[in-house]
């Protein structure tokens, strides 16, 4: 299989990935378990799995680099121990992956997986445990699959129904008694603004290589004598209509298939994706820099070309069809970075963002259509245009850290920390510095005899944009950019802490009342001190009889890094969120901790048992303030009830002020 065949089938796999793998529209796979006696203290695990027509699950053991394996663990304990390894039934089918260039295993109709175990007790108990794994259709269409199950032993008694999932005792805490809001404010400007950015894409995606010098080849066609200017008018019309639609179905299809409350969440924490996203934009970036081209089969630009040459209206539809298919190769990497950021974000914002990006493509085509004078003033074609096509290389690599930045936070990894993070962005920035000044060159770049104005305010912004890095290694807030960035908790070297008050000395008034659960993995920026666990919040608040302040956050939510870094670290706000309320920080992407039995609980929202701290966390908020975005801030009393509307997203620490001074003094009044 060659580069492009394989460049190909690799993005092909990325989309399929992003509009089904986490859809939680099908489920392919129905599990039952049970656990068998064997003979004197020992039981088979049995898992069964039933698998639809045309849908295959993988198996757990072939190679890594292809398919995801299933990966079965079960919680360990000292009332049992595991003989040998799970054993699968029937032998699952072999065959060789031309994708990964690798052989897989997988099962069609169903499989069983039995794990032997040795009873070490005569008491009666659960084996609690879960599963993940990857069920692909024969299209090649793949999903995810994970659940939790719990097999009784010597006559235990599962708290959940082991054939759905579900529990049937505990639900969804409900904290909040009276008076909650809902606010969707933040989502429109959120959307709004990637609408903008998503249209200074398209707009960037001319000046590339392989779309600016199709200009007058592409304005020629609207051109003819024959043509009248009302039907120029219409077809040039017709034409850019043509390719925003093209590009908006796309992100119509990755809207419609991303549905689901926790939808974003699961994307954007998940390591599977976030590794895929990471891949990917270094692909796109080898691409800009000339190592090769992404590009779609020639056969469907030939096809298009040829409905041209009929004429007539429908022909500026494929022209535009024709137009989109050999620019790709340019605005591929755009589009697929375009997307990945999108599909991390607003389920509608694929489809805002394709939007976007297809006026801001069609739009100087169509202008050009009908003012064909313009063309004149435009600059010639030359190696000005792949110097564009590598710049914007270098800016796609640098956001590709931010997906690697999402894996070591969600998992806890302590590799990629702040100040490294901020390390790698200089050299990148240094590089494209010494790259705009002509001292760098790449396979398809020009010899650059001398350096235009532009090219040297280009190349002065990067070396500002490095200096001004620089700071961010000894713990500056950055605050401009903090939501790219790591969060200031997982800096290595900071001087700043020193300029922090010690919020210790005021024991009187300290929000604190016991050593906060988790703080071995999860830490508060900026010498705030609070809970992560909502019920100890709670706790805390009742016995001091302070407003709690729940703080909906994640590893992985850009918004709140940018949030605390504009506010957090306010000494104003500090006396706030350290003396006069109780802060709980609730991750919702918090992946690795699982919480104690007797918190754990089914939802009201999904009917699933809860017992993992970020969809716990996660889980509170959709039920009790029918709302899943970050940050998101609520004063509550003891009793439950919301003391002022929740804030959202803002910069402006004197709003925040504002809304904790609200919610404290209406508590005051009660």
């Amino acid at each position: 299989m060659n580069l492009k065949k394989t460049l190909f089938a690799t993005l092909f796999i990325f989309f399929l990935f992003i509009v089904s793998g986490y859809s939680q529209i099908e489920e392919p796979v129905k599990w039952k378990f049970s656990a068998e006696k064997e003979g004197e203290n020992l039981y088979n695990l049995i898992i069964e799995a039933s698998v639809d027509d045309h849908w295959h699950l993988y198996s757990q053991y072939f190679e890594m680099g292809g398919p995801m394996p299933l990966y079965i663990e079960f919680e360990e304990s000292d009332k049992y121990r595991l003989i040998d390894s799970v054993v699968e039934y029937p032998e699952p089918k072999v065959e060789f992956d031309e994708i990964f260039n690798i052989e897989v295993k997988h099962f069609s109709g169903g499989a069983k997986f039995i794990q032997k175990i040795e009873v070490l007790t005569d008491n009666k108990f659960n084996i609690n445990g879960f599963l993940d794994g990857q069920a692909c259709y024969d299209d090649g269409k793949c999903i995810q699959i994970s659940t939790d199950f719990i097999f009784p032993v010597n006559g235990g008694e599962a708290i959940n129904e082991i054939s759905t999932g579900k529990t049937v005792s505990a639900t969804t805490p409900i904290i909040v008694t009276e008076n909650i809001y809902e606010n969707a404010d933040k989502e429109n400007r959120s959307l709004f603004g990637f609408f903008l950015i998503s249209i200074l894409f398209g707009l960037i995606s001319i000046l590339t290589p392989c779309v600016f010098p199709m200009i007058p080849m592409t304005i020629s066609f609207f051109m003819q004598k024959s043509s009248s200017k009302f039907n120029t008018f219409f077809k040039a019309f017709v034409f850019g209509i043509s390719i925003m639609l093209l590009y908006t179905l796309v992100g119509v299809i990755v809207s419609l298939t991303s549905a689901g409350a926790d939808f974003t969440t699961v994307l954007s924490s998940n390591w599977i994706p976030n590794f895929i996203f990471f891949a990917l934009f270094v692909v796109f970036a080898a691409s800009l820099f000339g190592l090769f081209e992404i590009v779609l089969p020639t056969g469907l630009a030939n096809k298009a070309d040829k409905q041209v040459d009929k004429g007539g209206i429908l022909s500026s539809f494929f022209l535009a069809v024709t137009l989109v298919i050999v620019s790709f190769s340019c605005t591929g990497p755009i589009i697929g970075a375009l997307l990945v950021q999108a599909a991390s974000g607003n389920v509608l914002e694929p489809t805002i963002g394709m939007l976007g990006f297809g006026f801001g493509f069609a739009l100087p085509f169509t202008l050009l259509a009908l003012f064909p004078s313009w063309l004149k003033k435009l600059p010639k074609s030359g190696g000005w245009l792949n110097s564009v096509k590598v710049v914007m290389g270098f800016i796609i690599l640098a956001f590709s850290m931010k997906f690697l930045s999402n894996i070591d936070q969600n998992y806890h990894l302590g590799i990629l920390s702040r100040d490294l993070y901020i390390a790698i962005w200089i050299v990148i920035a240094v590089l494209m510095g010494i790259y705009l000044l002509g001292k760098i060159k790449f396979s398809h770049d020009s010899d650059v005899n001398h350096v235009g104005f532009f090219r040297l305010l280009l190349a002065g912004s990067s070396f500002v944009f490095a200096i001004y890095l620089i700071p961010g290694l000894f713990g500056a807030n950055l605050t401009s950019i903090a939501g790219l960035l790591p969060p200031k908790t997982s800096q290595k070297f900071d001087l700043t802490v020193l300029n922090y008050p010690n919020t210790d000395t005021d024991k009187e008034n300290n929000s604190i009342c016991e050593t906060p659960s988790y703080t071995d993995i999860l830490h508060m920026p900026y010498q705030v001190q609070g809970y992560f666990d909502w019920n100890q919040g709670l706790e805390c608040a009742k016995s001091q009889d302070k407003p709690m302040l729940l703080y909906f956050t994640g590893h992985s939510c850009s918004n709140c890094k940018v949030m605390q870094a504009g506010i957090w670290s306010d000494k104003t706000v500090q006396d706030y969120l350290n003396n006069k309320v109780v802060v709980t920080a609730l991750y919702v992407d918090e992946k690795t901790i699982e919480v104690p039995e007797n918190d754990r609980f089914t939802s009201l929202n999904d009917g699933k048992l809860k017992k993992r701290l970020g969809e716990i966390n996660a889980d509170i908020q959709i039920v009790n303030f029918k709302n899943n975005t970050q940050p998101f801030y609520v004063l509550i009393s003891p009793d439950g009830k919301v003391l002022t509307e929740p804030m959202i997203y803002n910069t402006d620490p004197q709003k925040f002020i504002g809304f904790l001074k609200n919610g404290i003094e209406n508590f005051e009044k009660e």
